[in-house]
């Protein structure tokens, strides 16, 4: 007996026009924890399993993350489908293959948007695109280039679908606001937005719900962000300052697990900041210390040689006070003299953070602040964080551009944070 697997049941009615649409383009925008991503997957499926000829082709901008974000999402598709039994889910290629027809699912990075220019399909034709995660492309030239690769064989009647999903950024002149916009009167495009609030059938976990509420509480600007997809702008002031929290001790109740240490580093006429923080079993970030030194007025400045002993000593310090693991040790990817001096020293590495554009580095700080886990133990060294944090700016003549930039001027502490957040995200659980 074949099981009946109705869309209806799989699928919230905000959908429905979307599953209906019929022009060549979809475009998927909204909050997280929309499900967005979910219904592109069980749309691809249903689709593929009608064309025997017909292949899909997923694409992330940055390769490392496919197998562990859409492949897992059709895969899940597929088992939600009770389709399991007729697919190889092969990860080196990573591709889904249908048994019987030899068409697939091919999941590409587009690091390079040229390479896949290259890319070939074992049989049949490209039936659809799937552009997850679009606002991490860096323009509309990655898209195009990709698409034109995919969509200039000649179809007959057919023609392939293209899929874009995102969460538009706050900034409303990022490129992908802005080519979004541009298309809203174009016959050739759908546009789509949702929010976990659509959610009228009850498939997020009151967990998930309970979490996105006390972000609500927490900073409802953020809020009305991340979770219901508006692109409200960056303000002036980088950070919302109520979400640096003191305390002057350390929980009883919330047992600190490990240390990390993070360097931002100069010389001649910028500052050195070190800051080491504690990571608690409850999943919290606290600030523990924090050198600091300025070689303003200083006729000899430090070389990285008395730096490398200063980190050393402020290491053995924390670790003697808290008696607790180093984990990693950050250090801006620009930044090699200290980072060979220390391994010479020491024999220990500083890890280099992979930097990406400002803006996309302090949504993550501002992602753990808005959640209420970052505190601060008072102290006289930790001041120094909380005032450059307190004066940390937008630089007004860029916030009407696409990659907006801040004021940098007593900026170093901030630069370390992001360093911190950024080279941690999964272990502060802010990866998705």
């Amino acid at each position: 007996m074949s099981e009946i697997i109705r869309i209806t049941d799989l699928i919230n009615k905000n959908f429905y026009d979307f599953w209906l649409n019929e022009k060549p383009n979809a475009i998927l925008r909204g909050g997280r924890s929309s499900m967005k991503s979910s219904v592109i997957s069980l749309k691809l499926v249903t689709d593929f399993m009608a064309d025997p000829n017909g292949n899909v082709v997923i694409l992330r901008k940055v390769a490392k993350y496919l197998s562990t974000s859409v492949y897992e999402q059709i895969k899940w598709a597929i088992y939600m489908l009770k389709l399991e039994n007729e697919f190889y889910f092969g990860k080196s290629p990573l591709i889904i293959r249908h048994k019987r027809t030899n068409t697939a699912f091919y999941f590409y990075g587009v690091d390079d948007p040229m390479k896949i220019k290259s890319a070939k399909i074992a049989k049949g034709y490209v039936m659809a695109l799937w552009f997850e995660e679009l606002a991490e492309f860096d323009g509309v030239e990655d898209i195009d280039i990709v698409s034109d690769t995919f969509i200039r064989q000649d179809l007959g009647d057919k023609e392939v679908k293209v899929y874009y999903s995102y969460n538009p950024p706050r900034n409303p002149y990022e490129w992908v606001n802005e080519w979004v916009d541009s298309k809203a009167g174009d016959e050739d495009y759908f546009i789509h937005h949702s929010t976990y609030l659509d959610d009228e059938k009850g498939f997020l976990s009151n967990q998930l719900i309970r979490k996105i509420e006390k972000y609500k509480e927490n900073d409802e600007e953020y809020w009305r962000w991340m979770y219901l997809g508006e692109v409200i702008g960056l303000g002036d002031m980088v950070y919302n300052m109520n979400h640096f929290r003191w305390i002057d001790e350390l929980p009883k109740d919330d047992d600190l697990l490990l240390i990390d240490i993070v360097i931002d580093s100069g010389y001649q006429t910028s500052a050195t900041a070190f800051l080491a923080l504690g990571l608690t079993k409850r999943n919290n970030a606290i600030l523990l210390d924090t050198y600091y030194y300025s070689p303003a007025n200083k006729s000899v400045k430090k070389a990285p040689s008395e730096f490398s002993e200063d980190l050393w000593n402020f290491e053995q310090r924390i670790i003697k006070t808290y008696k607790k693991p180093i984990d990693q040790r950050t250090i801006d990817s620009a930044e090699g003299a200290l980072r060979n001096q220390y391994f010479k020293d020491y024999g220990i590495r500083l890890h280099p953070i992979a930097k990406k554009k400002k803006v996309n580095m302090i949504e993550n700080v501002q992602d753990l602040l808005a959640q209420g886990r970052f505190f601060m133990l008072r102290n006289e060294n930790n001041r120094i964080f909380y005032e450059e944090h307190k004066k940390y700016q937008w630089d007004a003549e860029t916030l009407n551009s696409d990659d907006p930039k801040v004021i940098k001027e007593d900026d170093h502490t901030c630069d370390a944070f992001q360093y911190y957040v950024n080279d941690n995200l999964q272990k502060l659980n802010l990866k998705y």
